[in-house]
C-alpha cells in the first residue's frame, strides 16, 4: 500500500492542503484500486460459467444466421457513431 503524506506549509490554507492531497491521490492511482476492491463480488460458480459460454455460443450461432440471410449487415459492431 502506498502512504500518502500533505505537510502544511507556514502560511498555507487548509483549501490548498486539501487541494494537493487530493492531486496526490489522483496521481497515485489508489482511489481506483480503492473504489475496485470496495465490495466482494463472489466467483461465479462453473455452472454459471458453462451457461454463460452456451448462451454466447447460441448468439453467435444465430447472428451467423442472420448475417447468412442477409437480415444483418456485418460491420463496425460495438461502435456508437
Amino acid at each position: 500500500m502506498i502512504n500518502i503524506e500533505v505537510e502544511k506549509g507556514g502560511t498555507e490554507n487548509t483549501q490548498s492542503l486539501m487541494r494537493r492531497f487530493s492531486k496526490r491521490m489522483q496521481g497515485s492511482r489508489i482511489m481506483p484500486r480503492m473504489r475496485k476492491i470496495r465490495f466482494y463480488s463472489r466467483p461465479a460458480s462453473p455452472a454459471l460459467k458453462k451457461r454463460q459460454a452456451l448462451r454466447k455460443l447460441e448468439r453467435r450461432a444465430e447472428y451467423e444466421k442472420q448475417l447468412k440471410l442477409g437480415k444483418v449487415v456485418e460491420g463496425r459492431r460495438g461502435s456508437r457513431r
